[in-house]
Parts: structure tokens; sequence; C-alpha cells
């Protein structure tokens, strides 16, 4: 059971049909989960009776089965079922918020963008999703066996939830844009064209912004679709970016969009093809919040540019407060900063995950992209573009992630002793200066005539994988750094270098 916890998510194989890895979540397995989440949410809320839980699952093809699996166990718990069917992860938290439902718990189906034999879980419950504690508890109830039954078996009610989430999105851009010239269609006269990856996020072409007034011709792959034929839903990977960024131009769209799987996560396209995504992104949504909210700090996670500190910190006279990797671990410390009155409006990694304080701190793709949309629509009535907000932002000419896979059988020992001395190698290193207040890793910015940038050497959260992150401001200078960083981490024996 605990090799399925991915941090505060739970991931497994949950089909055949790729070589080597074998099926380790089954339906059985789910129900002994689904059992244990009801177990634990009694807990929390000291209540045994009349519990009501939403599921919902993306596009996957083990989905039905498994969410059939999850439905079966929980109702013998005596508990309410609402079944979402294909939903996002986003929407199934407003599940435990929204009238008439105000479910007391919810889970979700999905692995995010991992390919098609993968599946897993993510939980909510009212206060939001579950920490990565919250998961190991979980799993040590299932891992017991523990099966709860009740003399009433819980009812199942089909629902339609995502059309009520869709109409929060409608309400919102029509409030907010607020057009004199078509209050119910803000959105008529841009073209805008959404890339859903044969994932969840279909749903926002055609019940969000088409409703609207958006010519939405040119948006693909919005069919539900769990082999993911076209290219991986996820707006990190470049394959899928490159593909939105082409049908942009060849539809002389003025916003492409593109969702992961579950639409947790996005990233942008301007009219001009350019990607919005990573750096680009946080710059971006930043501009945004800090207008609406000024000094506010912007949590971000560990890998970020020094150009984005400078142009949220300079360009836009917010605060940069940079944090560990991990979007629970953004979150988390973007609400701690809150409760020690440090305002706090943004928490966003480089991965896509954003989440809002006016939205519950939820990591919603679907929110950020709703914002932006207003945005776009504001800058349009003064023929302006998304691309004049973050046009300060300064750019690396180099950017590069190097992945060092570590062959010890306690790779975080034996990753954390690297770490130890590089800390003080890099001391005796002229034009190496250790950036103080990191909170993950080692951070070494490099003189101009050592590669004039900066590298960054973490743990990966999970994998047995030193991930170093690179960026210089001179062609060539990643390679300069490299050289000298790599010289130093050949004499661990225990490390594969690429």
């Amino acid at each position: 059971m605990n090799k399925l916890q991915n941090g505060s998510d739970i991931r497994g194989v949950a089909l055949e049909g790729i070589n080597g890895e074998k099926v380790n979540l089954t339906p059985d397995i789910a129900k002994q989960i689904g059992n244990a989440f009801i177990i634990w949410l009694r807990e929390k809320t000291k209540r045994e009776k009349n519990l009501k839980i939403a599921i919902g699952m993306d596009s996957r093809l083990s989905g039905p089965a498994l969410k059939n699996a999850l439905i079966k166990a929980i109702t013998k718990t005596g508990c309410d079922i609402y079944d979402c069917g294909l939903a996002s992860t986003p929407a199934m938290f407003m599940t435990t918020i929204t009238e008439p439902y105000l479910c007391d718990g919810a889970i979700m189906l999905t692995a995010s963008h991992l390919p098609f034999n993968r599946n897993g879980m993510k939980f909510f419950s009212r206060e939001g999703g579950l920490n990565s504690s919250d998961i190991t508890q979980v799993l040590r109830y299932a891992q017991n066996s523990i099966f709860q039954k009740d003399s009433i078996v819980g009812k199942i009610e089909k629902i339609d939830f995502m059309s009520i989430y869709s109409s929060l999105f409608t309400e919102k851009i029509k409030r907010e844009v607020n057009s004199s010239i078509d209050y119910e269609k803000p959105l008529k006269g841009l073209k805008i064209l959404v890339d859903a990856g044969n994932g969840a996020g279909g749903f926002y072409a055609e019940q969000v912004l088409k409703p609207l007034g958006a010519d939405i011709s040119g948006s693909q792959f919005l069919t539900p679709d769990g082999y993911f034929p076209n290219h991986i839903p996820n707006p990190e990977d470049k394959e899928a970016m490159q593909s939105v960024q082409e049908a942009v131009l060849s539809n002389n769209a003025d916003i492409g969009i593109i969702f992961d799987t579950d639409v947790d996560r996005a990233a942008i396209v301007d009219s001009k093809g350019n990607a919005i995504n990573r750096n680009e992104l946080i710059a971006l949504s930043a501009a945004i919040v800090l207008r609406e909210m000024p000094n506010s700090y912007i949590v971000t996670d560990s890998i970020t540019s020094d150009g984005l500190a400078y142009f949220i910190e300079k360009v836009l006279n917010g605060k940069h407060h940079r944090y560990k990797r991990g979007y629970k671990n953004v979150i988390n410390e973007a609400i701690r900063l809150n409760e020690n009155a440090m305002p706090c409006a943004l928490a966003i990694e480089t991965s896509g995950h954003a989440a809002l304080k006016e939205n519950y701190f939820l990591d919603d793709g679907a929110y950020l992209v709703t914002k932006i949309i207003i945005e776009a629509a504001r800058l349009a009535l003064e023929n302006k573009t998304l691309d004049n907000l973050i046009a300060q932002l300064p750019k690396p000419k180099e950017s590069e992630e190097f992945r060092v896979r570590i062959l010890e059988n306690d790779f975080r020992a034996y990753g954390t002793s690297i770490i130890v001395e590089l800390e003080e190698y890099a001391r005796f290193v002229d034009g190496w200066s250790i950036v103080p207040n990191n909170h993950e890793g080692i951070r070494i910015a490099c003189a101009k005539d050592k590669g004039d940038g900066w590298f960054l050497l973490r743990l990966s959260l999970h994998d047995p994988v030193i991930p170093i992150n690179i960026e210089s401001n001179i062609a060539g200078g990643v390679a300069i750094i490299a050289i000298e960083l790599f010289s130093f981490l050949k004499k661990f024996k225990k490390i594969e270098l690429p």
C-alpha cells in the first residue's frame, strides 16, 4: 500500500500494457482505499452517519472500473454518493462547498499527465486537499483491511456537476469584464482555442468560452480518450506545447489554452504563438493578482529564475518567496504566510499548479485561466494583449535541466551527503556564491566569468534522482556552469551522470 503514495496523491499502475509495469492499483485495492478514506473522514469530522461523498474521474481507461469499485465499497459503509462522472480535480473540491451538495468529502480518480496505464486518487475534505501525512494514514487503514459496513446501504445519485462548476466561471467572467457593449457575451470578438489533450478539460471550451461569445474554432483534442493519442496532456511537455502553439498560429487565434488531464494545471499561448508557461505564467499571474492585492507575497517553487524574482519585486513591487518543489508545499507555505500576517495572494509552481487565496488556495487550472481570460478581454478593449503585461520580464539566454540518477539503495541519505559536501566545496570556488534563504537543496549564483547565471541542485521529492537546473544570461553559459559542477560530482561513484 505504501508504494501507492506519491506525496499527497495516490498513484499506481491500473492496466497492463507497458512492459515491466505490474498492475498494483486494482478495483479491490480501490475498495480498500475508499473504505479507509471513510474511516479517516469520520475521525476528522467526528460524524459516523449521513456522510456525503462526491466521486469523479478523468478520461483514463481504468476510471470506470475503479470508480464503480469505490462506489460499491463506500455505499456499504452507509455513505451517500454523488457520481459526477467525467470531471476535473478542482471541481471535486468544489462539491464540498457548493449548495445544494455540500459534500463531506470527495475523491478524484486521476494520475495527472502519466501514461494511459496509470491511475490514482486525490482526496478532499471541506478544508481542502489531504496532505501527505493524511494519505499515509489512509493507506495505513487500507493496509489493515478493516472494512466498515452499515445496515443501511448509501444512495447513489448521478449529477452533472461540471455544468454547475462551469457556470461559476461564466458568471465570474461576465461580472468582472462588465462589458458595456454586450454584458452577456463579453468574449465576443476573441478567438480562443483550447487543447484538452483528450483529458477532462474540453468542458472549458464548450461550457465556458462558447456561451460567452468566444470563437472556439481551432480547439483540439476535446474528446476524452484515455489512450491520449495526440500528445501527453501536460503543459510542461515540449511536444504538447508545440502542438497548441502551432494551432494558435494556423488558426489566427488570440489565445491558446492547454490543460493537463485533470485540469489542475494549465498554460497559455499568446497570439504570436509564444508559450506562456513556467516562469512566464508565474509572471503573468503575479502581474494580475498584484494589481488586485498590492505588495503581496508570491510563493513559488525552488527552480524559478532570477529574472522572475526581479520582475515580481522590482517591476511589480511584490514580494517573491521562493520555496520547495511540490504543489502542496507551496500552497501550505502560502497559507502559513497569511496566518502569520504576511499577506500572500498566490502560490504557484513552474509546473503550472496555481492556487489563489481568493479561491480557497485550490490549485485550479481553469480558475487561473479564467483570471487570465478576464484580463485579456479587458486589454482587448484597450487594443492591448497579454504579452504587454510581461514585456519587462528578463529572460535567460539559456536554460537546462539535468537529471542525475542515484544508484544507492538509501538514495535520500546519499543525495543529502552530496548536497552537504557541495555546500562546503562551493565556499572555496571563486565566482560561486551560495544563495541565502534557499529552502531546498543548494542554489549557487555564478559570476559573469563563471557562466553568468545560477544553478540549483536538489533531491527529487520521490525518486532516486538529483535534478539540476541551470540558467545563464550568455550563450554557452550553461555548459560553463555544468562543466565545473560535474567535475565536482565525478568523485561520487554511486551516481549516473548524464
